[in-house]
């Protein structure tokens, strides 16, 4: 009797202790939260290799991870980074960059006994190179399109020749495609081992749970005040694959950033007009701007159905929904009407011309004339697209059908979409193309015919002789302002064959909890993470 009153005891007193460690533990990471930034990445991540950082789920992380030569800053403007200085030779074409000396590589044992080491010219050399090795199959492989050689003159030094002069190479190498990574990556697993030079480091991955970055403390970048950067501690990525769960857990204040709109929590969040409602406007920040973001369905003009081939019934299309009633009652507003050209607002080149304002009237008579030249009395087309844009998708199968056009609408996850759409299997898709560099030609070359998918991003498989010929001028004309004239003809021709119907130019939308503060805006929607404080938040009793 007296033995098992003690073995009770005993387990009383274990149970207690346990909920005492448990609440310690708790009462540590809370009071430790203000150093850790959490987001949600709803598409989960594919790869930490910047080699294969083409879509913003992979860039993100990637951007925490690596530096590049050279960076963006938040008027998209060429600043140093990993070179501290450059010169371009008088014909354009001969690139040399000085490196700074004070770089770190991540601290890993590959290193041997001093963990880590001094990056040098080496590591660009091999980093730029990789990119082009056909067993890596990167899909970043085109930015070298324009490259000859790539040489280190000297540990600090490294010089590119460019084949012909191409205006905008520094912004090609400012993209996460062209981060830097050691030479003894080769030997190395990115999933396990993802070295760089970057404001944070990788610690752990737990596929479809989380994954974990820490604070280099090898870092060379300070702030105006001296101090070294990153201020925060860690970065911790969650893969929760549905928005409303997102909305929920960053509404719950567990995660500190939400980004874009999505249709199951936009008028939840945000008014009619915009603007963040009166129960969230005392806890959570907005920022807006312009974003280098144009959305749109894309056409594959190598289809062999006769209503894709027809430019009528494409323009009937084009002219037959009102973009400014889907921007308002879809998107709360957020966003600006695609009726200017593909080139989105923000950049040279955007055209003042609208091409593709809503009539009604004459969407009826393009499709009449469709009607008489293929003899189809009953046109009907296919449009691809994700859960997420099938509000937009089924608001303009319903204004076709006022035109006499049956829409039908084929849904699938992102990842099929990317597939097919590359692939060729998708007679109309849903797409977005976001800025990977501020230049115009960023986005007239998914029309030129030598980067046809799965190639190259010309996903349409548009081909046009005369635009063909303003492309190859265009990029060798090395004054920006006689470059904008060559881009108008080129967005004119494309507009005028109706390869592409543009839907809106977006805005960059992005959510904060109020404690964080440093996080920026840029047009082209990129996560900087490294000035990013979070206040620590001292609650009442």
């Amino acid at each position: 009797m007296l033995l098992t009153s003690h073995f009770h005891t005993s387990r009383i007193f274990l149970f207690i202790l346990t909920l005492f460690l448990i609440s310690c533990q708790d009462t540590t990471e809370r009071s430790r939260d203000h150093l850790v930034f959490r987001y949600n990445e709803h598409a989960n991540i594919t790869s930490l290799d910047p080699a294969f950082a083409k879509d913003q789920r992979n860039i993100w992380p990637c951007h925490q991870l690596y530096n590049s030569l050279v960076q963006l800053d938040d008027s998209l403007n060429i600043q140093p980074d990993l070179a501290k200085r450059w010169t371009i030779s008088e014909d354009a074409k001969t690139y040399t960059f000085s490196l700074r000396k004070d770089v770190y590589f991540h601290k890993h044992q590959i290193f041997g006994k001093d963990a880590t080491r001094t990056f040098n010219a080496e590591d660009v050399v091999y980093s730029l190179e990789r990119l082009t090795d056909r067993n890596l199959a990167s899909p970043g492989s085109w930015v070298m399109q324009y490259v000859e050689t790539i040489s280190a003159e000297n540990d600090s030094t490294v010089k590119i020749q460019l084949k012909q002069p191409f205006p905008a190479f520094l912004g090609l190498l400012s993209m996460k495609f062209c981060s830097v990574i050691p030479t003894e990556m080769e030997k190395l697993d990115f999933r396990v081992s993802p070295i760089g030079t970057g404001p944070f480091k990788f610690k752990r991955w737990e596929a479809n749970e989380k994954l974990v970055f820490r604070r280099n403390n090898l870092y060379f970048e300070k702030d105006n005040n001296g101090k070294q950067l990153p201020y925060l501690e860690a970065v911790a990525i969650t893969f929760l694959p549905d928005k409303q769960s997102e909305f929920l857990q960053f509404a719950q204040g567990n995660l500190d950033f939400l980004s874009g709109l999505d249709p199951s929590y936009k008028d939840e969040l945000l008014s009619s007009v915009g603007k963040l409602k009166n129960k969230y406007a005392d806890r959570i920040e907005m920022l807006s701007a312009p974003y280098l973001n144009t959305e749109y369905l894309g056409i594959y003009l190598d289809s062999d159905k006769t209503e894709i081939k027809s430019t009528s019934l494409r323009q009937a299309i084009n002219y037959g929904f009102n973009r400014e009633t889907m921007i308002t009652y879809l998107r709360n507003g957020i966003g600006t009407p695609a009726q200017n050209g593909f080139i989105p607002k923000g950049l040279p080149g955007f055209a003042k011309k609208k091409y593709y304002e809503y009539d009604l009237q004459k969407a009826k008579e393009l499709l009449v004339n469709y009607q008489k030249e293929t003899g189809d009395t009953s046109p009907a087309i296919s449009i691809s697209t994700n859960s997420s844009y099938l509000d937009l998708v089924e608001y303009i199968q319903r204004e076709l059908q006022k035109i006499g056009l049956q829409v039908n609408i084929n849904v699938m996850p992102p990842s099929t979409l990317r597939q097919q759409r590359s692939a060729g299997k998708l007679d109309i898709f849903r797409a977005s193309w976001i800025a990977d560099y501020p230049d115009a030609e960023n986005y007239l070359s998914l029309f030129y015919s030598e980067n046809y998918s799965p190639n190259g991003p010309n996903y349409t498989h548009f081909k046009s002789d005369a635009f063909d010929d303003l492309y190859k001028k265009a990029i060798n004309t090395s004054i920006a302002k006689d470059r904008i004239p060559l881009y108008q003809q080129m967005d004119s021709i494309i507009m005028n064959e109706a390869a592409v119907i543009p839907l809106y130019y977006d805005q960059v939308v992005r959510f904060t909890q109020k404690n964080v503060k440093g996080l920026g805006i840029n047009p082209i929607n990129l996560m900087d993470l490294k000035r990013v404080k979070k206040i620590k938040i001292i609650k009442k009793n």
